[in-house]
């Protein structure tokens, strides 16, 4: 349950004001109107096996999704040689393929964004892997450049969408007191999935095990198999309550509420104790358009925009810095072989994991500002640090890989802290639709001109312009960290509705 000190403080940069409190029941206040206190409920369950199975059925897919982006990274050269059963080149799947993938997310993002606001998350989230799967299935048999490009774009389309749609569902469910690690733990587990890429890429590109046309094609059947096991675990995760009740469907998300209490205290052998603060008024209204919700974020919250712009495209154009060209330079500067560069990016991978493990709990203990600030500010002062020691010469492959490590473990929690810093931030409302928007812009800003900008810098063959690539990157990701330090919400252990009250409550309120 949030903090009740906290619960009447408003975030000194923007004027919206807080949520009600909740009460002790749901139903209806009046033509239109339901009260319910299904937030304050939500937030004072401990934790239990209903919320790990949230975090299985949601957030396991993080792992397969950074398994199926590393493979295919890896699979680059494999692809264009003779006999690969593909006619492409391994320019066009470094950058064409990644700019179509980088585009379907963006476009994915955005389309089912602004449908999970409008039909619910489970739809959404269940609808995205479905997409996924398939587009990774059929990715599988291409034969030729254009048909494999497609397959790349609406597997991106797919991935765009379950940013949105799990994120905002996870946020929606998880305590407030404990959202914060959750959710950076959950998303730091892409780097699980890339390790684990890194690690099969090494066998899959064996040709004593797989022919040359076979390798690359296993990769794609490997991410089906795993995603099929998510689809029938999310099967049983449950819709939101907080948008059952802002639709009009408090006797579905009393039922859910429900549900996770009979769970609770089964698993406890005790009642759970009342929740006493005053229930929320929501009035039914009719699904948002885009002028509205653009309206919203961009009139209501200037600054919570601003800062969320910030700290997406800061933390893309970081990763673009480091990992885009992470195989040239270990192979053009430190003659590391071809084969053996996943071995590099499988320790680089793991400390983007640990960081969001073993950091997180700060994010709900210290605070959202001063650690989301401390990495992003810390990961640039590291990277800037690495670009004097390569410009100096003064580094091995392993000195540089062990510098990488250190920079990404915090740029990795804050880089997961950016999702949920845009979802915990703005009206529930426009939860999905906002993650979507910030996801989109940062993944285009960085994941478009970052890669043409530091491919060109890091394939030059120049010291100096490969330190320049880093040096553009740890300028972005510091300069979001001070943006974070003066306009940062405290968001830790507060509720959602207390950070930003939902649109049809403000309504109410002023009926």
């Amino acid at each position: 349950m949030a903090d009740p000190a906290k619960s009447s403080a408003r975030n000194p940069h923007d004027g919206a004001a807080p949520g009600a409190g909740s009460g002790s029941g749901s139903g209806s206040a009046g033509t239109g109107v339901i009260e319910t206190n299904v937030p304050a409920r939500l937030d004072r369950l401990p934790w239990s096996r209903w919320h790990w199975r949230i975090v299985i059925g949601l957030g396991t897919v993080w792992i397969l999704d950074g398994l199926e982006v590393t493979i295919v990274g890896n699979m680059a050269a494999r692809l264009a040689q003779p006999g690969s059963g593909i006619a492409i080149s391994t320019t066009q799947v470094t950058t064409i393929a990644a700019a179509v993938y980088v585009a379907g997310a963006c476009s994915g993002a955005l389309f089912f964004g602004w449908l999970t606001d409008r039909l619910g998350r489970k739809k959404l989230f269940m609808v995205t892997l479905a997409v996924y799967l398939a587009a990774t299935a059929v990715t599988s048999l291409s034969w030729t450049a254009w048909f494999f490009f497609l397959c790349r774009f609406f597997t991106g389309f797919g991935i765009g969408g379950e940013y949105a749609a799990i994120n905002s569902a996870i946020d929606e469910l998880i305590p407030a007191r404990v959202r914060g690690r959750v959710d950076l733990i959950i998303n730091g587990s892409f780097w699980i999935g890339a390790a684990l890429g890194a690690f099969a890429s090494v066998a899959l590109l064996n040709t004593a095990l797989f022919a040359t046309d076979v390798g690359w094609r296993l990769a794609f059947g490997i991410g089906v198999v795993l995603g099929l096991v998510i689809l029938l675990v999310r099967r049983h995760v449950p819709e939101s309550p907080r948008w059952l009740f802002t639709h009009g469907r408090a006797p579905e998300a009393e039922e859910v509420v429900a549900e996770a209490e009979r769970v609770v205290e089964r698993e406890t052998g005790r009642p759970l104790p009342a929740v006493t603060d005053r229930p929320i008024l929501i009035r039914e209204r009719a699904p948002l358009g885009f002028v509205t919700l653009a309206r919203t974020v961009i009139s209501r919250y200037p600054r919570r925009t601003v800062l969320g712009l910030a700290l997406f495209i800061g933390q893309a154009f970081l990763y673009n810095a480091v990992t885009f060209g992470y195989a040239v330079i270990l192979t053009l500067y430190f003659d590391v072989p071809e084969g053996d560069t996943g071995y590099y990016f499988a320790v680089i991978a793991v400390g983007n994991f640990l960081g969001p493990l073993l950091l997180g709990h700060l994010f709900d203990s210290v605070g959202r500002v001063p650690m989301i600030a401390g990495t992003y500010i810390g990961s640039g002062l590291l990277l800037f640090g690495t670009a004097a020691l390569f410009q100096q010469g003064a580094l091995s492959a392993a000195g540089m890989t062990a510098c990488w490590t250190a920079v990404l473990f915090l740029a990795s929690a804050g880089a997961s802290a950016a999702y949920l810093t845009v979802s915990e931030i703005f009206p529930l409302e426009t939860r999905a639709m906002c993650i979507a928007f910030f996801y989109a812009v940062g993944t285009a800003v960085g994941g478009i001109s970052g890669p043409l900008l530091f491919n060109g810098l890091v394939s030059s063959g120049k010291v100096s312009d490969t330190t320049l690539a880093f040096c553009i990157g740890a300028a972005l990701m510091t300069a979001a960290g001070l943006v974070e330090a003066a306009i940062g919400v405290r968001a830790e252990r507060r509720s959602l509705e207390d950070l930003a009250a939902p649109l049809s409550a403000i309504e109410a309120a002023d009926r």
